[in-house]
């Protein structure tokens, strides 16, 4: 088993976390995050390349003559959401928060850099080449087809990639992967309903879209319980409504905004036209109308068979049995990462990050969220080994 005190040889993967912390930037902006990491990269004595799909950088560490490649890879981006922690080293940048980790995540790869560089110095380990992607825009799921587009597989070709998220709510440390289908395909919608607005005093002169809007929102409470089969996994969730109206007038317009979660393009299928037939036939009864606009944001992140082996492998190294599951159920959050296992084999593992009242615990996309430093060298360690098993010689 690796220890951590073998995985961060440059002591600086606690403070280069909190340095990334402190300027946390949002989607396809994160211009300094970008600069610190490839300076650190560049310290390392990697080759590195900026500016991929916008913000992204890919370190490049050539350990041998087999021509053996695997990525590990990192989001850049933070989320618009105002910091509350108090800590020290919180988001200079108001309305700027790492509020998913993704520090955290950067700085685990930055370690693994450190540690596989130190490695090659010391001629031993395995034989290939090791890039690391630091990605852009994860949180609303273009980073990754971002730096593709700009011919990231083509310019850095790579056998395999791997890559982690941190959990809150699983026991700090324990890493857990599954082989297929491990984080769901996200689709948004929005349903715009037109009735006939006037006064609040004369409701028999109007047709009200916010009635429509409140039977829409009901009606769709019914769809994953009653059209897919319950075998499936499903959610389909209202987040939002807003009106033109005021407090003495009813509306003309209401907005309705949502998302919805799965793991299959059929019952992502299944749930557009749901929604699509709910909302027109709903309006129609009430004498208005609903136009609905229905997008595939994220698509499912699906385990690579050998790929998960090879991650459950170094997970047994790192932490030993008791703290590593190789066939964990697929959680309902989405994420990018999907878009290079569409391409290339691939493997993503979650990494607890605190459960119940632990540090760690409380949830991600929160203004009070924090990272647990004391899972960095886990990361680390499990990167390492990851590489390792699949560069050996």
């Amino acid at each position: 088993m690796t220890t951590s005190s073998d995985t961060d040889p440059t002591g600086q993967v606690v403070p280069w976390r909190h340095l990334l912390h402190e300027i946390a930037e949002t989607a396809f902006d994160e211009h300094r995050t970008a600069a610190a990491v490839a300076e650190i990269l560049r310290s390392l004595g990697l080759d590195v390349a900026t500016g991929i799909g916008g913000t992204g950088v890919v370190g490049t560490l050539d350990r041998g003559r087999s021509g053996r490649t695997i990525a590990l890879r990192a989001d850049l981006d933070g989320l618009p959401i105002h910091e509350r922690t108090g800590l020290p080293y919180a988001s200079r940048h108001d309305g700027s928060m790492h509020a998913c980790g993704h520090d955290g995540h950067m700085a685990m790869v930055l370690g693994a850099a450190a540690a596989l560089a130190a490695d090659a110095a010391a001629d031993s380990g395995a034989d290939g080449i090791v890039r690391f992607v630091f990605q852009p825009a994860e949180e609303p799921g273009r980073g990754a087809e971002a730096m593709i587009a700009d011919g990231l597989l083509d310019r850095f070709p790579i056998d395999a990639i791997f890559g982690l998220h941190n959990i809150p709510g699983l026991p700090a440390g324990r890493l857990h992967t599954r082989s297929g289908a491990i984080m769901a395909g996200e689709d948004n919608f929005t349903i715009t309903v037109t009735g006939r607005g006037g006064h609040a005093s004369t409701p028999h002169l109007v047709v009200d879209p916010l009635v429509i809007g409140a039977q829409i929102v009901l009606a769709l409470q019914t769809v994953v319980a009653r059209s897919v089969d319950p075998i499936a996994s499903a959610v389909l969730s209202c987040t939002n409504l807003t009106t033109d109206g005021a407090r003495n007038a009813i509306p003309t317009t209401v907005r309705i905004t949502g998302d919805t979660r799965n793991f299959d393009p059929a019952v992502s299928d299944l749930l557009e036209g749901r929604i699509r037939e709910i909302a027109r036939h709903t309006a129609l009864a009430h004498g208005g109308s609903a136009e609905v606009t229905y997008t595939r944001e994220f698509g499912t992140t699906v385990n690579d068979p050998e790929m998960t082996a090879v991650a459950a492998h170094a997970a047994h190294r790192t932490v030993g049995d008791r703290r590593c599951e190789a066939d964990t159920p697929p959680i309902m959050g989405s994420e990018d990462f999907g878009r290079y296992a569409d391409r290339v084999p691939a493997n993503f593992t979650l990494i607890g990050n605190g459960a119940g009242g632990e540090v760690g615990g409380v949830p991600l996309h929160s203004h009070d969220y924090t990272f647990n430093d004391a899972i960095l060298p886990i990361g680390v360690a499990y990167y390492r080994n990851v590489v390792h098993r699949m560069l050996a010689e």
